[in-house]
């Protein structure tokens, strides 16, 4: 596939509408939508009224007046359907790090001390399991980390209390089956615990079809919130009522205005809020909400999912066949495959300078440390396309054949790697 036949693919899109919601610099081919999307039109203009109206003219009033107080709840509701749950099951409050560490409290509070084991992966991203560490020892228990997805199955066992895992791997682009391990997570009498942040709104999730018992996820990814944009906590209906969430927070309180000293939770998903929400940031999803709506009239879920997965196809197949010795850790087995797409390039290779002479040409992906050092390339179906495959594997097949990324300005490395 040349430049031209990606442009006719192109033309064709019928998504090729909602990358025009969205500001990408001209010449960029940013390919990094799984660490932080792009920013829609729409948000500059809402934000800017957000802070001049509703803040500089409405002060206080507006908690009230633009509906601060509620939304949280709305944006919940609003990113409900993509997650497979209903309204009023969904919340957005704080980051991803802090939801998780309330859903494992949770979760090993319903286990009533028989069980104490949490069971997931090495390669999960490392701040779930830093917190899982923290939550078991907590809970007097322990965290266990398989090398392989094969591995998860035999520890579910009677001692076994959650198994946590990330829907799709952050380094590899993996999906695990979540209808399969949730199922065996429960029959083995485990609690299961989903890390939705890189596959929202990328990927089809189905929460309440597989029974999942928690999940959390972040907004500034596929979901193009913003950076450090709020995450969202989900909790299956049948366990309400049962346990409380660790973070008793004031607008947790099921009467948050009747300022009593003693704390009662609000009933359902409101508990797992905690503090004051960060209305800006929180402004900034609702705004970037509104491409999924213009997408959902384009066919939703499924045809992004469609898109991403003929991306992901054409840039595996188009790297295998002109980078020597690119080694693809993601599958291609589509059931199997999120929305990026990983590798590692031959021993000798500086990944990380590969990668930064690409962003010198105008292609943005990402590193990952670790053995092996992975090249990450992130497919946001609503505004990349098959041009963008084209113009990255042009590139990276030039860096690597002229050896333009052995260079001191590409070796040396930055803060954010």
């Amino acid at each position: 596939m040349n430049l031209d036949d990606a442009n006719r693919l192109d033309a064709a899109d019928p998504l090729r509408a909602l990358r025009e919601l969205f500001t990408l610099p001209e010449g960029l081919t940013y390919l990094d939508g799984n660490s932080l999307g792009a920013l829609p039109r729409a948000t500059p203009a809402r934000l800017q009224r957000a802070v001049e109206q509703e803040w500089g003219q409405g002060l206080i009033k507006s908690w009230n007046s633009a509906g601060w107080i509620d939304l949280p709840r709305r944006l919940g509701d609003r990113l409900a359907p993509w997650l497979g749950a209903r309204p009023g099951e969904v919340l957005v409050a704080d980051s991803t790090s802090v939801n998780l560490y309330k859903v494992l409290h949770a979760a090993l509070q319903l286990q009533q001390g028989q069980r104490k084991v949490i069971v997931s992966e090495r390669s999960n991203f490392p701040t779930d399991n830093y917190i899982a560490q923290s939550v078991a020892r907590a809970h007097g228990g322990e965290l266990i980390l398989v090398e392989q997805p094969e591995d998860i199955a035999p520890l579910l066992d009677e001692r076994c209390a959650v198994l946590m895992l990330t829907h799709v791997n952050y380094r590899t682009g993996r999906m695990h089956d979540m209808g399969l391990l949730t199922r065996w997570a429960q029959q083995a009498g485990a609690l299961a615990v989903w890390d939705l942040a890189h596959s929202a709104g990328a990927v089809p999730i189905d929460l309440l079809g597989t029974a999942a018992d928690f999940a959390i996820g972040c907004g500034y990814k596929y979901l193009n919130g913003g950076p450090g944009a709020p995450a969202f906590v989900w909790m299956h209906p049948r366990h309400d009522g049962q346990i409380w969430q660790p973070l008793t927070g004031w607008l947790g309180h099921a009467s948050p205005f009747d300022f009593d000293s003693d704390y009662q939770p609000a009933p359902g998903i409101q508990q797992y809020q905690c503090g004051t929400p960060p209305l800006l940031s929180m402004t900034a999803l609702d705004t970037a909400l509104d491409v999924y709506d213009a997408a959902q009239k384009l066919g939703g879920i499924r045809a992004l999912r469609n898109k991403s997965l003929a991306l992901t196809e054409a840039f595996m197949g188009a790297v295998e066949e002109r980078v020597p010795g690119a080694a693809i850790a993601t599958p291609r087995d589509a059931a199997l495959r999120g929305s990026q797409v990983s590798f590692a390039l031959p021993r000798g290779t500086d990944g990380y300078a590969v990668m930064q002479a690409l962003i010198a040409r105008g292609v943005i992906g990402d590193f990952r440390a670790g053995d092996p050092e992975l090249l990450r390339f992130g497919f946001a179906p609503m505004y990349n396309g098959f041009a963008d495959v084209v113009r990255a594997v042009d590139a990276l097949e030039d860096i690597i054949a002229t050896r333009a990324w052995d260079r001191p300005e590409f070796i040396s490395r930055s803060k954010v790697t």
